[in-house]
């Protein structure tokens, strides 16, 4: 019997087998704590050393570095997604956008891969530049929210927001060896800035570095 065609002319592609499918997914596994540890410019051989697999079916699995890297941070965007669209929920805008920049702040910080794919533009390529457009609609919800409320200064605008954490993460980088939430002390003080009304300075989540701390954190 010959095999049936499908309406475009090509067969089906095949499903993977068991064993394929779990090589594929020890890979993701150990390319998803590389890269959030040491960013997305480790090489597929670092990626395949730390899955205990040979170079070879990581290209089996995966034509290059980038496939990996979109088949990586897929989930993981969606999943800041969702907590973007949780915050436009928040009955208070207000607290919704503290939440969202709260959560962003902490997936970057403890993901350096997610920081370049979002923040600092590794790839051009249309599925990474995707991930970066799903988080805007909900990201400029937030801020609509709370500056139709009155609480949310009217200049700020959606491109303000992966900056804010830029800075946000300069902090955390520098900090991480002393105390790894110090971002979280910039952040209170930017929100501070943020608000179109308030009466007072919002107490600060985490003290001042010493000076000892500072040139720790500086070397």
């Amino acid at each position: 019997m010959s095999s049936r065609a499908t309406p475009s002319g090509s067969t089906p592609a095949r499903p993977l087998r068991a064993d394929a499918e779990r090589n594929r997914q020890r890979i993701i596994a150990a390319a998803r704590e590389v890269f959030a540890e040491r960013g997305v410019e480790v090489t597929l051989d670092d990626i395949a050393r730390h899955a205990g697999v040979g170079v070879g079916t990581v290209y089996r699995r995966f034509a290059d570095r980038e496939e990996l890297i979109e088949a990586v941070f897929e989930d993981q965007v969606e999943r800041l997604a969702a907590a973007a669209e949780e915050a436009t929920r928040c009955q208070d805008p207000w607290t919704g956008l503290e939440q969202l920049l709260t959560v962003a702040g902490q997936y970057f910080a403890d993901n350096r891969g997610l920081r370049t794919i979002l923040l600092e533009g590794g790839s051009d390529r249309p599925r990474t530049v995707g991930m970066r457009e799903r988080l805007t609609p909900a990201v400029t919800a937030v801020l609509t929210r709370a500056q139709q409320a009155g609480t949310l200064r009217a200049d700020i605008e959606a491109t303000d927001v992966p900056l804010i954490h830029i800075m946000l993460m300069a902090a955390a980088e520098q900090g991480r060896a002393v105390t790894p939430d110090l971002w979280k002390r910039y952040l209170t003080l930017i929100l501070d800035g943020l608000r179109q009304d308030r009466d007072r300075p919002t107490p600060l989540p985490q003290r001042a570095l010493d000076q000892g701390e500072f040139d720790r954190a500086m070397r």
